[in-house]
């Protein structure tokens, strides 16, 4: 009967939406421009102050879900973030259903909270690559422009023959700030100043101190290049270090598909064991159990797949 409100209740609000001649795409961006509000409030002058003195690191979910925004916002991608939380929100009530399609209310919780985490997860995952991806590019990009600067000791020269070569994201980047350089303001030092905050990578934000020193003094150059190598040692440990980071994810792949797969297993082997694990309120409850082990070693698995980055 629950199933039937639920379908009910779904299949009201999609009729609704008919006769009131709203599609999908609309909704989402409503829901996209009101997240959006409410993450904009600004808070008290107090508790800015208190958070900056005092900053609380987040931990679980909060922290997950800090962190898929922040990767989103350094992507680019923040208009995606309503986009991001509505299919939270139509996992979460898929985890629901499905937990009350198999009469199991000890996995309502897990699954709805485990489901809507999914999408927050999944933007964490695909950071890697992007981050992989990343330091390739600058490895390339500044290698190039470096070499460019220390033959003609001028940057806007050495950017300018060198973009061409360049591969996104990097290269919208220096686009970007040669645009500014040259038709928005002559003040070489706050444009290197910007071009720093728009890479979030500690050896690019690094060159780029270097090279704002170096426009003081032209000698400091010979230090821009050390810093370049940062990357390519980090490019090789990351080589050597792929198979270790990436083992703990095997692992746990094959775990879940062996703890999952076990299921039908028990169905063939022995029925009464599976309805025993099914139908009684212990067997349910260690099923639930197993669900919250398998989304929490997900998350875990997840922070540890990073790829490598260099700290000062």
């Amino acid at each position: 009967m629950t199933m039937l409100f639920l379908i009910s209740f779904l299949g009201l609000s999609a009729g609704s939406l008919f006769l009131l001649n709203l599609p999908p795409r609309t909704l989402l961006s409503e829901l996209s421009s009101l997240f959006n509000q409410l993450s904009s409030r600004k808070q008290p002058l107090t508790k800015q102050i208190r958070a900056i003195h005092y900053p609380k690191k987040l931990k679980g979910w909060r922290a997950a879900v800090q962190e898929a925004q922040a990767i989103l916002k350094q992507t680019g991608n923040s208009h995606q973030w309503g986009l991001l939380i509505s299919a939270s929100l139509l996992l979460a009530i898929a985890g629901a259903g499905l937990s009350l399609f198999l009469h199991n209310l000890w996995l309502l919780p897990v699954l709805s909270g485990g489901f809507a985490l999914l999408p927050f997860w999944l933007v964490l995952f695909s950071a890697t690559f992007y981050r992989k991806r990343l330091h390739g590019e600058l490895e390339t990009a500044l290698s190039i422009i470096t070499t460019s600067y220390l033959r003609n000791e001028n940057i806007l020269a050495a950017i300018e023959e060198n973009v061409p070569y360049l591969n996104p994201p990097v290269a919208d980047v220096f686009q970007a700030f040669l645009t500014e350089s040259k038709l928005i303001h002559a003040n070489l030092r706050l444009a290197l100043q910007q071009l720093k905050g728009r890479v979030h990578d500690s050896v690019f934000q690094e060159w780029c101190d270097v090279l704002i020193a170096c426009q003081d003094d032209r000698t400091l150059k010979s230090t821009l290049m050390p810093v370049v190598t940062k990357l390519s040692d980090m490019r090789v440990v990351s080589a050597e270090l792929d198979y270790l980071l990436y083992e703990p994810l095997k692992e746990f792949l094959t775990m879940a598909l062996l703890m999952l797969g076990n299921l039908p297993l028990l169905y063939f082997l022995n029925r009464e064991w599976f309805f025993t694990l099914t139908t009684s309120t212990p067997g349910q409850m260690v099923l639930a159990f197993c669900g919250v082990i398998l989304f929490v070693s997900f998350a875990a698995v997840i922070r540890l797949t990073r790829p490598l980055a260099y700290k000062r």
